[in-house]
């Protein structure tokens, strides 16, 4: 039925090793169960492997495969929140297998593909089209003890980005939110010209999810000015807290900074010290 490529969910560990040696059996098991024929090669992200199909009418869709964990588990139900707004639609889905059944959208085109001021009104119009309460099964925005993760990021920022992080969690609202909303996860459909997809759903503030449309395209920001027109445009967009989202960018962007050096992603670390730099002026809480 399918072959995973090998180099596939290596990173997430022994158990998600021995779960992609099921993939196979278990894209054979919902094809049939669902009733679909494969129409496609099989693609796949950090967490996830997408096997275009077609349904027993003949429409065309996509079964998706899904490592679940913490972030991806609640990805059906934020799905079924925002129901087709803005959203990819959700057929079909077995939480218990991590399965889902989607509409089908042109992965060869994302706003990765598009130029950035077009970009930036599509992902600021979804920042606020997906104004959805969330309900008490989506878990709630987290902040991290900074200090205690220690690392070569400065104390004062750490302690800083920690207290900014907790006063903003504990008056945060509970609107659903997906704290990765990035270009290259907002596809062209055919229902509405952008559609999101792969949402990381959280019940928060929408000014949590702002700085993956930072550090995504960020070789295109234009210096310090460039940092600061961004965050406006986004936040004028999509009708954000201006103070909120520079606070949450300033601690994300702090937590995201040691994230990447333990991880040896150095070029995001990289990015996030200089926004982290810039903001930090300009916090209030």
């Amino acid at each position: 039925m399918i072959e995973v490529p090998p180099g596939f969910a290596e990173n997430l560990g022994e158990a998600a090793l021995a779960w992609r040696a099921t993939l196979p059996a278990l894209a054979t098991r919902f094809c049939a169960r669902w009733n679909l024929t494969p129409d496609g090669a099989l693609m796949h992200g950090y967490v996830a492997v997408v096997l275009p199909v077609r349904q027993a009418d003949g429409h065309p869709a996509v079964l998706k495969l899904t490592w679940l964990d913490e972030e991806t588990r609640q990805e059906p139900a934020a799905l079924r929140a925002w129901d087709g707004r803005g959203v990819v639609r959700l057929l079909d889905h077995d939480d218990e297998h991590g399965a889902l059944l989607l509409e089908r959208l042109d992965h060869g085109w994302s706003l990765l593909d598009v130029p950035l001021e077009e970009a930036l009104s599509v992902a600021g119009g979804l920042l606020r089209r997906l104004r959805t309460p969330a309900g008490p099964e989506f878990r709630r925005v987290e902040v991290d003890d900074l200090v205690a993760e220690g690392g070569p990021v400065p104390e004062r920022l750490t302690r800083l980005a920690t207290e900014v992080g907790q006063a903003l969690a504990a008056t945060a609202g509970t609107t659903l939110v997906n704290e990765d909303l990035h270009y290259a996860n907002v596809l062209r459909g055919e229902r509405e010209p952008w559609l999101m997809i792969d949402p990381k759903p959280v019940s928060g503030d929408r000014e949590f999810s702002l700085i993956p449309l930072l550090w995504n395209r960020a070789r295109e920001i234009d210096g310090v000015r460039g940092l600061r027109d961004r965050i406006s445009v986004l936040c004028d967009v999509g009708e954000l807290d201006a103070g909120r989202a520079v606070a949450w960018t300033f601690y994300r962007a702090v937590d995201t900074w040691l994230w990447g050096l333990s991880s040896g992603e150095e070029e995001l670390a990289e990015f996030c010290a200089w926004v982290s730099a810039e903001l930090r002026p300009q916090v209030r809480i």
